[in-house]
């Protein structure tokens, strides 16, 4: 049975406890690898590995450090295949999605970050005639990166790729659930050459290798995604600790289609803004609000598309709804359908285990794609995070309404807006309480912009400059003329 150990100092070494984990496969009930059990034990040798990589890398030339990234997107990309493979079987999501779209995006992650840290510019403000003020940014030291199931290579390169180019080095400890492709990142960081200590990844519980990570005291920054209840305790750890910190956690997103839309559009965009990787990522449009005019008719069609949606076994290619990442995972999802049935919701589609998914997926942890009409803004289906494939379906009859439905959330990451008139979209998407609001798209990104949310999705910004801000230290110096 295959063995995921750590990655420290270059090496690549087993937990210091002699403890694994089963790694079960999601479309399978398998257990199909075993992964390093992590303790603080081997947290304090990754620091120490990492402290001791730091003041080489701090200093190495931007350029070099680059050089470096690039080797490592490149080799990642002459094996997408074999990525893709790794992230299906490990996450139970389809695998052309990872080939096309997941694997793709994370070198794109490296690949944007190390050339951007040889465009950015410092300020420089001068106080009348009188003196000339400029700003030096300087790495921050030992970076704590903890990274979540559902999107496993993707959102570990996005917090590594912006740490590493600005000089710091880093310890990263990806989901116990979904290790197989950060093994992998440690495989091309070797052969990439990357120094020794640069990039440490730990595998184990957040409990136990996670809590240790964050209360590290030579760890100085913390970068987490994830869920909202673990990030409030990442929060409270880091808080006396002063400890630079960036948040992203859960989402609750609408997804509004004003009768003017173009449907032709908005509905295809709207199934998979519902249900893509069975609805386990945080940007998911898991709340679909629709203007009353148009509602029937949508209903209707939007029902129809997700019955049609194919459910497989995720290495195939046909497939488009693979597994939910774990029986806990599915329970979750079980007992929100339960709750939503309870207070009077109508379940369309879905609601249920299928009755197949073939002879090899036979325990494999899938639940149909469900669409729920008639629950109430307030109630737990439609305001707390779910992560499975479920969406709720409303009307609404005015733009005041609909940013009232949008906003009676305890998150504020994401939304879609659905119109032809532009005014309307500018005033909507300036109302709604989150921290990206598409406009007739969904999902599609650009990597300069600042990326988080508002309330409970999460505090702080990464992506493009505010990436590259988070992970330095500005230290101002004036010079009287």
């Amino acid at each position: 049975m295959l063995t995921i150990d750590n990655y420290i100092g270059g090496e690549i070494v087993p937990p210091s406890g002699g403890e694994y984990l089963d790694n079960v496969e999601p479309a399978t009930g398998d257990v199909y690898s075993r992964v390093a059990g992590s303790d603080e034990r081997d947290v304090q040798w990754a620091v120490e590995a990492a402290e001791r990589a730091f003041p080489a890398w701090s200093k190495t030339p931007a350029e070099q450090r680059c050089r470096a990234m690039l080797r490592i997107a490149d080799l990642i990309e002459t094996r997408m295949g074999a990525f893709a493979r790794a992230e299906s079987i490990d996450t139970g999501k389809p695998i052309a999605r990872a080939r096309e779209l997941e694997i793709p995006r994370a070198v794109q992650n490296i690949r944007f970050f190390a050339t951007a840290v040889l465009h950015d510019a410092s300020e420089c403000h001068t106080t009348d005639h009188h003196a000339l003020n400029y700003t030096l940014r300087r790495p921050r030291g030992i970076c704590g990166l903890i990274s979540p199931w559902n999107l496993p290579l993707y959102l570990l390169t996005w917090k590594i790729a912006p740490a590493v180019a600005t000089g710091n080095t880093v310890v990263a400890k990806p989901s116990e659930l979904t290790p197989m492709t950060a093994a992998m990142l440690a495989d091309i960081c070797r052969e990439a050459d990357l120094p020794p200590g640069v990039v440490n990844i730990i595998h184990g519980l957040g409990a136990k290798a996670g809590a240790a990570l964050v209360n590290h005291e030579k760890v100085t920054t913390i970068s987490f995604t994830g869920g909202t209840v673990t990030g409030r305790s990442i929060a409270a750890a880091c808080a006396p600790r002063f400890k630079k910190l960036a948040l992203e956690m859960g989402g609750k997103n609408a997804t509004i289609v004003f009768a003017d839309a173009d449907l032709e559009k908005a509905l295809p965009t709207a199934l998979a803004c519902a249900f893509a990787n069975q609805g386990q990522i945080c940007l998911c449009g898991s709340r679909v609000l629709v203007e009353r005019a148009i509602f029937p008719d949508f209903v209707r069609e939007f029902v129809n598309r997700a019955k049609r949606l194919v459910m497989g076994d995720p290495l195939e290619e046909a497939t488009e709804q693979g597994a939910l990442v774990s029986r806990m995972q599915r329970e979750k999802t079980e007992l929100y359908v339960d709750i939503a049935r309870k207070d009077g919701g109508q379940v369309h589609c879905g609601g249920r285990r299928p009755d197949a998914v073939g002879a090899r997926c036979a325990q494999g942890y899938f639940y149909e794609p469900t669409v729920i009409t008639g629950l109430d803004a307030d109630c737990a289906v439609n305001r707390e995070e779910i992560f499975g494939p479920v969406a709720t379906v409303a009307a609404f009859e005015s733009d005041d309404e609909v940013v009232a439905l949008a906003n009676a959330s305890d998150y504020g990451l994401s939304a879609s807006v659905w119109t032809t008139n532009l005014s309307r979209a500018h005033g909507v998407a300036e109302r709604i309480e989150c921290g990206t609001v598409w406009v007739n798209c969904w999902l599609l990104r650009d990597l300069r912009v600042p990326f988080g949310g508002m309330k409970q999705s999460g505090m702080g910004r990464e992506g493009g400059r505010e990436a590259l801000r988070f992970f330095t230290e500005p230290k101002n110096v004036c010079i009287k003329m």
